[in-house]
């Protein structure tokens, strides 16, 4: 079995710590780290969200990093109506005895992805602000950079606004600057996600693992389904970020095209864009593999059988 060498940038975030329960149990995944932004919840709740998590796991050999603070530009814009206060509203919360790491998530990616002998795949569940500041000290970590796969963006319609899903509304200068630096980009949008529902019979399935992950999975979701269930009338929540790392394992899942996008940076009504040209009439070249189609119930069978591994 191959494995492949992996940083998760997360803003954790219950649909962040599916994510990481995934990636955690996936013996095909080497997880060299995992960084934390501002996001859903301010830093200080991220890490500290991120560190509980690997511990809970069982993973406290994952070194945790705190990164940037606030996105590039804006004011930091966050999703407690979603994710509770805490981040991880449903469980309870103590503070973890795995340390953060001293280091800056910035200068730990530059000097990773500098020094790596093997291109590095990143996994990237929140604003992209710390790979973009990342990018900006230090363009030529792209090379130590195998791919990106990111969760974010909107083919169709937002969920912050009408225009512009979440991570990128937050910081869409750093999604920007990503998205044009010329690394293998591959974006897994709202279109898709919301594809993959947690319907009842589905999350019957982690019920019947009676492990305290597999319990803490649906004490999560018992809160974060209301927000979406209620606006868009879904029979259960749609799992966003662990689409990345179901992604990284099973590409095979999923069904796309390479295409160009672009962010809007400036507009009031529509900042935070992702303008997919799917029709290729401006010419551009294609910067992204966009995802347009996932098998749902391949995919939580796959999160399925890795929460029983717990």
């Amino acid at each position: 079995m191959s494995v492949k060498p992996i940083l998760i940038d997360c803003d954790p975030g219950a649909d962040d710590a599916i994510a990481l329960f995934l990636a955690l149990a996936s013996p095909e995944l080497h997880i060299l780290a995992v960084t934390t932004v501002a996001g859903n919840v301010p830093l200080a709740l991220t890490q500290r969200n991120a560190r509980y998590l690997c511990q809970l796991a069982g993973r406290s050999d994952i070194p945790v990093y705190a990164g940037c603070p606030r996105p590039l530009i804006y004011p930091l814009f966050t999703a407690e109506e979603v994710h509770g206060k805490t981040g991880l509203d449903g469980i309870t919360i103590s503070e973890p005895t795995l340390p953060l790491h001293p280091q800056h998530a910035v200068s730990f990616l530059i000097e990773t992805l500098t020094h790596t002998q093997t291109p590095i795949a990143l996994a990237a569940l929140g604003p992209l602000t710390n790979l973009a500041t990342a990018l900006i000290q230090a363009p030529e970590i792209s090379r130590g950079i195998s791919e990106i796969v990111v969760m974010g963006g909107a083919i169709t319609q937002g969920n912050v606004t009408p225009s512009a899903e979440f991570n990128f509304y937050v910081d869409p200068h750093a999604a920007q600057i990503v998205f044009s630096a010329g690394i293998p980009i591959t974006m897994i949008s709202l279109d898709v996600t919301h594809q993959a529902i947690a319907t009842p019979d589905r999350l019957n399935a982690i019920r019947q693992l009676h492990s305290p992950i597999s319990d803490a999975v649906l004490e999560l979701l018992s809160h974060y389904a209301i927000h979406d269930m209620t606006r868009y009338g879904f029979a259960g929540p749609p799992l966003h970020d662990p689409c990345v790392i179901a992604y990284l394992l099973q590409p095979e899942l999923f069904s796309g095209r390479s295409l160009p996008v672009e962010i809007e940076l400036h507009s009031s009504l529509t900042r935070g864009r992702s303008v997919v040209d799917c029709w290729q009439i401006t010419g551009q070249p294609a910067n992204a593999m966009v995802i347009e189609s996932i098998d749902a119930d391949g995919f939580y069978q796959r999160l399925t059988a890795a929460l029983a591994t717990y």
